[in-house]
């Protein structure tokens, strides 16, 4: 079943390919071609991870890719249908923006933080990137945030608990 760059694996993920990079090294016999792929994975219920895969051509790239993202997934809060608070993230050159919307708004992304939310689950979200243009950069500030959002929400919940 693929879709638009989408494959859904049997193990409940759907794989995301962001970013097709072909780069070369220059060596003694001439030029040395690979590829860099950066795909994101996410089973739309919670569980979201990125990974760079690196090869000599596409296919074992994305292979890389999807394993490493799958070793490195995160997990989301989601309350009903979006994230619990608003955050912002500044990670190198990336400034992403992400707030709670409300029932029916969809998410309001843009490409590079759109395949992250959508494949996390998220149904509704309003985002900004303020930063960079660089989608790898981006993927990434997106990531951190999400995690950094689930300690976040768990903080709160202990907090809560106490009381």
């Amino acid at each position: 079943m693929e879709q638009m760059g989408r494959q859904k694996a049997q193990d409940g993920f759907e794989e995301k390919i962001v970013q097709v990079n072909r780069v070369s090294k220059k060596t003694k016999g001439g030029n040395k071609i690979g590829f860099s792929v950066l795909m994101v994975v996410g089973n739309k219920s919670g569980k979201v991870g990125v990974g760079l895969g690196k090869a000599g051509d596409v296919s074992a790239a994305i292979r890389k890719g999807v394993s490493l993202a799958k070793k490195h997934a995160v997990d989301v809060p989601i309350i009903s249908g979006t994230i619990p608070f608003e955050f912002y993230i500044k990670l190198g050159a990336a400034k992403v923006l992400l707030k709670p919307a409300p029932k029916g708004s969809g998410v309001i992304a843009g490409g590079a933080v759109r395949s992250v939310v959508s494949l996390a689950g998220i149904e509704n979200i309003s985002s900004k990137v303020l930063g960079t243009d660089n989608q790898a950069s981006n993927v990434y500030a997106t990531i951190e945030a999400l995690k950094r959002l689930s300690e976040r929400h768990k903080r709160e919940i202990k907090r809560k608990e106490t009381k």
